[in-house]
């Protein structure tokens, strides 16, 4: 394929080749924490469930960090690329990896002094914790591989090649799988196996990524860098911090509202659990679309043709409008199916009628979610991050207030109701932004 079909193929056409991978490789990401869930709850416990799901807020919040950074430093690699100046490239992707090597080594050494405190913190139920801090303490051993990928996945993307990622991707999930059955069913290792597992599979994943990415770099041309810069780098932070934001608002306020959840016992935290890992799928296509419009608005900015960038946006809104109807039908008709198949036949009264609540409410919203992100991503792609940040914070303050202040008094139901409304608040602003056009003039390199 064309090195520059972002910039060539009619919008819709390029947003979908690129997008489609993406989404591909996402939906198998998830099934790292997905298979984990499913698996301990249905072949160890309902509370081992719970224990993975006490976590899983804050172990999104690395992930976030990791995707949400590899974004921001790729919308600066995405526009020297569109414009051929491939030496700068070179030195953005460089000072990229340093940069995330590093905070990906302080963010696990933190985690592993302070994991039991922070569950502890989020008020994890008694009879869970111990299993919750175990599958926690693994995982902040991973964190650099978890980096690693994540960061060279957008740089691929940032080159236009985002199939490379999907097939690391395809194999480290299956791997995963594998690995999850033999070392829980065989084995019996309980929470700590699909955390070793998750551990192994990434990490080889991350390797092989590295070595390819570097072989397709060198086919660039790209001639003899520095390893760091200091400009570069702060030009990529101008856009990851709010990028890193973006992408955790989702998990930022699930932590946030955890103790919340955790205050009505491991049974409805079991269902709420299966529950967020499902919507976590569900929110893949939408920001895979939001993600590619990112790397698609930033190239046509690079090379000068943003004419285009409005046209992809269009397509990027129809993209979002399919893929809602098909989750809302799903979602409506198979709730009970899809939940059962976390919480197993022995599952409790109080664990399903959490979960089914909580997707026969949200099927109806994931439109919202997808015109925010769409207009997130054209926004980061240009670099426009002033009101995406404030729309990201203002999505993350109505959560956190209407669910902390209303769930004590009215259920747990105002947790997952104020989501809809967070979604709605953050598109309208981010749009707004978007109609201004200031977008248009605004500079993220030094170049």
């Amino acid at each position: 394929m064309d090195k520059d079909y972002l910039v060539q193929k009619k919008p819709l056409r390029a947003l979908l080749l690129f997008s489609l991978p993406i989404i591909i490789g996402n939906l198998f990401q998830q099934t790292y924490t997905m298979v984990d869930s499913a698996i301990v709850g249905r072949y160890v416990s309902e509370g081992a469930l719970a224990a993975v799901g006490a976590s899983y807020s804050l172990t999104n919040i690395f992930i976030c960090i990791a995707i949400g950074g590899g974004i921001g430093a790729s919308v600066i690699v995405s526009r020297y690329f569109g414009a051929k100046e491939y030496g700068k490239m070179k030195l953005a992707v460089l000072t990229s990896f340093v940069s995330f090597l590093c905070i990906s080594l302080f963010l696990g050494c933190f985690g592993l002094a302070f994991s039991k405190q922070i569950m502890l913190l989020l008020n994890t139920p008694v009879d869970v914790l111990d299993m919750a801090v175990k599958y926690l303490n693994i995982y902040f051993y991973g964190l650099p591989f978890l980096f690693m990928y994540n960061v060279l996945s957008a740089m691929f993307n940032a080159l236009g090649k985002s199939k490379i990622p999907l097939f690391f991707l395809i194999f480290s999930s299956l791997f995963n799988i594998v690995l999850d059955l033999v070392l829980v069913r065989r084995f019996q290792m309980g929470v700590a196996g699909v955390a070793w597992a998750t551990l192994i599979a990434q990490g080889i994943s991350a390797v092989f990524s590295f070595l390819v990415f570097f072989r397709e770099l060198r086919k660039l041309n790209c001639g003899k860098t520095a390893f760091f810069d200091r400009g570069e780098f702060y030009s990529m932070t101008k856009i990851a911090l709010p990028s890193i934001l973006q992408q955790s608002t989702v998990s930022i306020g699930m932590m946030l509202v955890q103790s919340v959840v955790n205050s009505f016992g491991s049974e409805a935290l079991a269902g709420f659990s299966a529950a967020m890992r499902i919507e976590s799928i569900c929110i893949v296509p939408m920001s895979g679309i939001g993600n590619a419009l990112s790397s698609y608005t930033a190239q046509n900015i690079g090379a000068n043709r943003k004419d285009r960038v409005k046209q992809g946006y269009r397509a990027a809104n129809g993209m979002v409008i399919v893929c809602a109807v098909f989750i809302c039908f799903i979602l409506e008709c198979f709730h009970r199916q899809i939940i059962s198949l976390f919480l197993g036949a022995d599952g409790t009264a109080d664990a399903l009628a959490t979960g089914e609540g909580y997707l026969t409410f949200m099927g109806w919203f994931f439109c919202l979610i997808g015109f925010k992100m769409a207009v997130d991503g054209l926004l980061r792609g240009a670099g426009d991050m002033k009101m995406f940040t404030i729309a990201n914070l203002v999505n993350l303050s109505i959560r956190v207030l209407v669910a902390t202040l209303l769930a004590p008094r009215f259920g747990i139901a105002m947790v997952w109701r104020a989501v809809p409304i967070g979604w709605f608040a953050n598109w309208a602003i981010s749009f707004a932004e978007y109609r201004t056009g200031k977008w248009r003039s605004i500079r993220t390199s030094r170049g």
